[in-house]
């Protein structure tokens, strides 16, 4: 035996598709006729949901059963102003105030009317807040609803109109205000104009506190910036969603401008809730019943005021 005969050809391999075994195979002219292999099923856009903190996956029709609280570890998804209001006020009783208000760029900033015009676009919203009147458990009252993804909930000219308007509508009629924020501060393409509105709602809010009103701020993730600096934080009762983060400015330059290492949980609702910041932090699905219950110690039920 020659040493070249110690070592074997290497075999030849052909690759043969995928068959559906369950399907009978015909034989043509002696050979198999083996059928085409079945093409891939392609998973529709926006079909399924990755959890940003467990990675949970899970199906968008369960998570929205659920109010966008994942069902592995309960974090909070962000909702939008809309979706807060379907899930927050009685069906069918509300009613949005100033519904055509819209920015203006009194100050020609740059691309600022582009940006705008993109935000509209996406969102379906005119600006970053939606304020109206309805009833929660059949309570009367006056809402303003913040979506950060408007322009990140910034705080601008129309935002601070909108909610200044809904406190002093309430204020006129006697009626609770509830206020859910979620912003990454003041909108910077209308500078000063933006941060004169901090003022202007807190001195709305003053004006009913002087008459008695109720006003409950709840707190969403995240609230940064000239909305904590000002309405956000001058509620009768303030109500945090679990994990929400809120404060003036974010944990990374507090760290870099102090040169301190920051506690773990810095800035979350439970972590403000144990050093008296917040009065409580609320599960979503028990935030319309925590509502229900504190109107009902300040307010009298729209049936009982028309005496139905």
């Amino acid at each position: 035996m020659q040493f070249k005969d110690l070592f074997q050809k290497k075999r030849k391999y052909a690759t043969v598709p995928s068959v559906d075994r369950t399907a009978p195979n015909r034989v043509m002219d002696g050979a198999i006729d083996v059928p085409e292999e079945r093409p891939k099923r392609e998973i529709p856009e926006g079909l399924m949901n990755k959890c940003p903190k467990c990675g949970t996956i899970q199906y968008n029709k369960e998570l929205d059963k659920n109010l966008k609280v994942c069902t592995a570890c309960e974090y909070h998804y962000k909702l939008n102003a809309v979706e807060r209001i379907q899930m927050t006020m009685d069906e069918g009783r509300f009613v949005e105030f100033d519904s055509e208000m819209a920015s203006q760029d009194p100050l020609e900033f740059p691309a600022y009317i582009a940006k705008y015009n993109k935000a509209v676009e996406a969102t379906g919203m005119q600006d970053a807040v939606i304020t109206g009147e309805g009833t929660i458990g059949g309570y009367p009252v006056v809402v303003a609803v913040m979506s950060f993804d408007f322009m990140g909930g910034s705080l601008g000219s129309v935002v601070g109109e909108k909610v200044t308007n809904a406190i002093e509508y309430a204020t006129r009629t006697n009626r609770p205000v509830i206020i859910f924020s979620t912003s990454g501060g003041a909108r910077m393409q209308e500078s000063i104009l933006s941060l004169m509105q901090m003022a202007k709602t807190s001195a709305a809010i003053a004006k009913l506190n002087e008459q008695g009103g109720l006003y409950i701020s709840v707190i969403t993730d995240p609230t940064f910036g000239g909305v904590s600096a000002s309405f956000a934080m001058l509620g009768d009762y303030i109500i945090a969603e679990p994990g929400a983060a809120f404060g003036f400015t974010g944990g990374r330059v507090i760290e870099q401008t102090m040169r301190i290492k920051l506690p773990p949980g810095f800035q979350t609702a439970e972590f403000n809730l144990k050093h008296g910041q917040v009065d409580l932090v609320s599960h979503r699905k028990e935030m319309r019943s925590t509502l229900t219950r504190l109107l009902s110690m300040h307010v009298v039920k729209e049936e009982t005021v028309n005496g139905e």
